[in-house]
């Protein structure tokens, strides 16, 4: 059994593949569906000597196995939101404990002490529907920020406009975290002048509006906010962990989290820095799930271990994945 502290107290590189190849062995040996996709794929832990050759689950497995590298109670499940008819990812998770260090532990890290914010959630896609990992995190940060302000809003734009104002005049420190079409609706209803508030946008339109590229969608929040930069925040159902952009874009890792890309024509194959594949995702964090997860999501990571997201594609089965019918 591997410490869940010592994820959290990676100091360099080495320490991060040491604990790596150790979860992806513990993982091997502890996770019955990544095992069996490890058996499908002909990867033995002897077979694995550097981060490069561990194999990544495709993330379509947690819409229909139960990814579980634990045998402790689940105490609760984290679903995705999925269209109607849409088959939803789900995470068992059995030690919340292990998601909250995790969200708190990168947030402190990427912006300080969250007790210095006042938190502004404009959430309404997550907040109409249970099991949202998103929502659980936000919560969380809003009860630490201690503000009486901080708080979610789901229709109440105009009580949340005065409230940006107020914070504003007073010079407090403020994150604004939205989804994509409802920080859209804000600014077309009103427009700001904000020196003192992050505004930080989770991706999607959610159906309720056209999609927009990343450089259209945060020219037009910059211009309805006042501001000179965009935030984003990059996580999901499946992971416990978040990367953050503080512009353009641009996503950095905490210290127990890392992205590769993979080839699109050989899922089996990790591309050097700066070309453009498949992301791939370690997240020590998920040690009670699956830290190697191949996301559906397009990219490119830079040599200093920042990435981009650059859009999201189909054809994304490693082999093996439609063998493994249970």
């Amino acid at each position: 059994m591997i410490d869940s502290s010592s994820i959290f107290n990676i100091k360099n590189d080495i320490e991060f593949k040491d604990l790596a190849l150790k979860v992806f062995k513990f993982q091997f040996e502890n996770n019955k569906v990544y095992r069996s996709f490890c058996d499908l794929i002909y990867k033995h832990p002897s077979d694995i000597k550097h981060i490069e050759d561990i194999p990544f689950l495709p993330i379509q497995f947690f819409k229909s196995h139960r990814v579980l590298s634990s045998q402790k109670p689940i105490q609760t499940i984290f679903t995705s939101s999925g269209t109607t008819g849409n088959q939803t990812s789900k995470h068992l998770v059995t030690d919340l404990n292990i998601y909250e260090k995790s969200f708190s532990k990168g947030f402190e890290h990427f912006y300080g002490n969250v007790e210095d914010y006042t938190i502004l959630a404009l959430l309404p896609s997550y907040l109409e529907r249970e099991g949202s990992s998103l929502i659980y995190m936000v919560e969380h940060l809003i009860k630490a920020s201690k503000f009486k302000e901080s708080g979610f809003y789901l229709n109440n734009i105009d009580e949340l406009k005065n409230t940006l104002e107020t914070l504003e005049s007073q010079g407090r420190k403020t994150l604004l975290i939205g989804v994509s079409f409802a920080l859209l609706d804000l600014v077309e209803k009103y427009q700001f002048n904000l020196k003192n508030t992050i505004i930080m946008e989770t991706g999607g339109m959610k159906g309720r509006r056209k999609e927009l590229i990343r450089n259209e969608l945060h020219n037009i929040l910059k211009t309805g906010f006042g501001v000179g930069n965009i935030h984003s925040e990059y996580g999901m159902t499946e992971l416990l962990s978040q990367g953050y952009s503080k512009g353009n874009g641009i996503f950095n890792c905490p210290k127990w989290m890392r992205v590769l890309t993979r080839d699109t024509e050989d899922a089996l194959t990790i591309l050097p820095s700066e070309k453009t594949g498949g992301i791939n995702i370690i997240d020590l964090a998920n040690i009670n799930s699956c830290a190697f997860i191949a996301t559906q999501d397009l990219g490119k990571v830079y040599k200093n271990g920042a990435f981009e997201v650059i859009g999201r594609f189909d054809n994304s089965d490693i082999r093996g994945c439609n063998l493994m019918v249970m």
